[in-house]
């Protein structure tokens, strides 16, 4: 599995932004998708998670901003970002886990064996 992330950028406080996660080498519907951001200095972190199936699990931190959604036509997954803050600058991965089950999202980093080169997101005025 081969992934492309992009769509990271400068932004303003309170402005928006889409990544997208392209999947090649497998097809999305055999994969769970996670995305995780790492800032400076700090470990890296889940940011949501999306099922095979559709289900899916955001940080508290980003809950009620943050969607994310698959296109299984494009074999991509979006994170669509609202209302960005500061304290969400940092680099930005997505991450794949081939899995027989389609109901079951994924938070951990050990769990993903397939991430993408990450892109940068900066929040600031």
């Amino acid at each position: 599995v081969q992934l492309q992330a992009s769509g990271g950028g400068l932004v303003q406080p309170g402005g928006s932004l889409t990544l997208s996660c392209a999947a090649s080498g497998f097809i999305l519907d055999y994969l769970a998708i996670g995305w995780f951001r790492q800032a400076p200095g700090k470990e890296r972190e889940e940011v949501s998670c999306i099922s095979r199936s559709g289900y899916t699990y955001y940080a508290g931190s980003v809950k009620g901003r943050f969607t994310i959604s698959s296109d299984v036509a494009k074999n991509t997954v979006y994170l669509q970002m609202n209302s960005l803050k500061p304290e969400d600058t940092a680099v930005y991965y997505c991450a794949a886990a081939r899995t027989p089950y389609t109901s079951n999202w994924y938070k951990m980093v050990y769990e993903y064996a397939n991430w993408g080169q990450g892109t940068q997101v900066t929040v600031s005025s």
